[in-house]
């Protein structure tokens, strides 16, 4: 079966944001967020000197990456995909571009992203990794400085501008050539065969980026799909817009809808919004009969943990589907 063949047939799988944003859970010093936990840096404003600093304290040791992928199985999905670098700029893997990653900054000093991929060869499901390109709150010239102010405390920008202030003269290029490109390489060649490559907010790379990135992961990873969140009307196949649920049949090509399972996608400790299986049944019927994979997200606590209602209802849909 073809990658095109295989992406159709999948029909179901399971999108995992995790990374430092989970300890703050969406609160910070005093005051809670009212969006999604893994903008909390941006929502709050937080200097990276104060936001990196969480890096000594996530140590999630009740991380286990076969009962996490036991749990896709167990519900259904088909293949996973979790973050590898998310706006804020840390890497959930061993990256060799800077010390900004779990296995060289935290102490559990593990590459999760490893052991998920071993655990996917494993169970049998396929495996696929999130890579923010363009955002990098973490880098001076990090993308999105072209997009203007968005929500947040003191309306933040796309881009870290309370660190780094001076929006005209950022060069995205130098993050692109110094760390994202790097690590985009390092993705595609430490973790085996990845079924898709997950790219997000594209609002600064050129044409030009874009396509040198899709051609990086086809060069690779020959069987590996490429999202259109590359940008530049790029990619094997369309990501809907976030939570989106079309009511029109999809023409001919590949598509995906990306849902949250609560009301954000990295934790957030008060958001107990949980879909019933029920719903997210009737969901993956919905899409799955216009021609869309339904890739739902969980959100890991800091202590490596699926939250309980999340594993609870993945079970019963599990059950119902089987």
């Amino acid at each position: 079966m073809d990658k095109r063949e295989w992406f159709k047939s999948a029909k179901f799988g399971m999108m995992i944001h995790w990374g430092l944003y989970s300890l703050p859970a969406g609160e910070w010093k005093g005051a809670r967020m009212p969006y999604i936990g893994e903008w909390v840096q941006q929502y709050f404003r937080i200097p990276n000197a104060e936001y990196h600093a969480l890096a000594p304290a996530f140590n999630p040791i009740l991380f286990n990456a076969d009962e996490w992928v036991q749990l896709a199985v167990d519900a259904g999905m088909k293949y996973m995909v979790i973050t590898s670098k998310h706006h804020d700029g840390f890497a959930m893997y061993h990256s060799k571009v800077g010390k900004l990653n779990i296995v060289d900054a935290t102490p559990i000093k593990r590459d999760v992203i490893g052991e998920l991929a071993e655990a996917c060869r494993k169970h049998g499901i396929k495996f696929g990794l999130y890579y923010s390109q363009d955002l990098d709150w973490s880098e001076p010239n990090g993308g999105g400085y072209t997009r203007g102010k968005t929500w947040g405390r003191g309306s933040a920008g796309w881009t870290n501008d309370w660190d780094f202030p001076d929006n005209e003269n950022k060069n995205y290029t130098q993050c692109y050539e110094a760390k994202i490109k790097p690590q985009v390489k390092e993705i595609l060649t430490q973790y085996g065969d990845l079924c898709l490559i997950w790219f997000d907010t594209p609002t600064t790379l050129s044409l030009e980026q874009s396509k040198e990135l899709a051609d990086m992961v086809h060069k690779y990873q020959p069987n590996c799909l490429v999202n259109s969140r590359i940008g530049n009307g790029m990619g094997d196949y369309r990501s809907m817009g976030d939570n989106e649920i079309p009511d029109e049949t999809m023409p001919e090509g590949l598509f995906e809808s990306a849902c949250t399972i609560n009301d954000t996608w990295g934790y957030k400790s008060f958001d107990n919004n949980w879909k019933s299986a029920d719903r997210i049944i009737e969901l993956k019927e919905h899409l799955n009969a216009r021609g869309l994979n339904y890739l739902l997200n969980v959100g890991p606590d800091y202590l490596g943990r699926i939250p309980a209602p999340s594993v609870e209802v993945l079970r019963q849909v599990g059950q119902r589907l089987s």
